[in-house]
């Protein structure tokens, strides 16, 4: 990439390579992100193979296909390679037309293609043979091989996957499970889901502990009260308590009530006024009531 960049004024091969770098780093995570400083480059350095290339795999990463399937068009007559053959193909097979990516799986070309790329290409063929409802053809199409082969190699995991994962649409569960157990041996990288469609298969639930946390504390806020008249949090248990505490006050403010009505508030203060005028030896005058 970097030598198709030389043929750019030097100011402009660092732009467009910056934006390319760009599209590295987000087409996993952020491909619209991706796709965006693809754009640039594209507009930047339209006559440069590699950008076309990387406009097509950012385009491809949207599900963009058509537009995919033009960048790798322009990259491949640019070039002469035939590397970009299966990523055509997956793209007929995005725009609805699986038997074009079948006619492509019989090509010339596929025999220049290296083996990581021939795999590529097996695993596009059998996902058309899905498409048309084939899959007895898709199986036979991934029997192969590198499938029976013991070794781990960089496809090894994604074509065991496809492999028991066509299986499994086939009815075939307890084939499907060994396979899905070989997809998990040869996965190092955690490039498919292969251990959580064998966990599925056999039962297990995975639980989010994170998720029981916030229950917990959901539940624990759901039993607190809020006191209207004290404006403070009161745990819902003590709410109780302190509607028994206002009853009480209620019963002692009846009762002051009660002692008004029956002039025992009077008596007391005419018992007081009797004491003024008596002995007062203590020094201390006596407290009159507030009326």
């Amino acid at each position: 990439m970097r030598q198709e960049l030389q043929s750019l004024p030097k100011g402009l091969a660092e732009e467009v390579s910056r934006n390319l770098v760009m599209v590295a780093r987000l087409i996993d995570e952020d491909p619209e992100g991706a796709y965006a400083y693809s754009r640039i480059a594209l507009r930047l350095a339209s006559r440069v193979a590699a950008v076309r290339e990387a406009a097509g795999f950012a385009a491809y990463a949207n599900q963009k296909f058509s537009e995919a399937l033009a960048e790798f068009r322009a990259a491949r007559r640019m070039t002469g390679s035939v590397e970009l053959w299966p990523v055509m193909a997956d793209c007929e097979r995005g725009l609805g037309r699986p038997e074009k990516a079948l006619e492509m799986a019989g090509a010339p070309e596929v025999q220049k293609l290296d083996k990581a790329s021939q795999v590529e290409m097996r695993l596009v063929a059998a996902g058309a043979r899905r498409d048309m409802d084939q899959l007895d053809a898709a199986i036979v199409t991934l029997q192969s091989p590198e499938l029976a082969s013991n070794s781990v190699q960089p496809w090894s995991a994604r074509l065991r996957y496809a492999y028991a994962d066509a299986l499994l649409a086939a009815g075939r569960e307890g084939e499907a499970r060994e396979w899905f157990a070989k997809a998990v041996e040869s996965d190092k990288d955690g490039s498919t889901d292969a251990s959580d469609r064998l966990a599925e298969m056999d039962g297990v639930e995975f639980v989010d502990a994170f998720a029981e946390d916030e229950d917990d504390e959901d539940a624990e806020r759901a039993q607190v009260t809020v006191s209207e008249e004290a404006g403070t949090r009161v745990p819902a248990d003590d709410a109780d308590d302190d509607a028994d505490d206002v009853e009480l006050a209620d019963v002692a403010t009846d009762d002051v009530d009660d002692d008004i009505d029956g002039g025992d508030l009077q008596d007391d203060e005419d018992d007081d006024l009797d004491d003024e005028g008596g002995d007062d030896s203590t020094g201390d005058a006596p407290v009159r009531p507030q009326s």
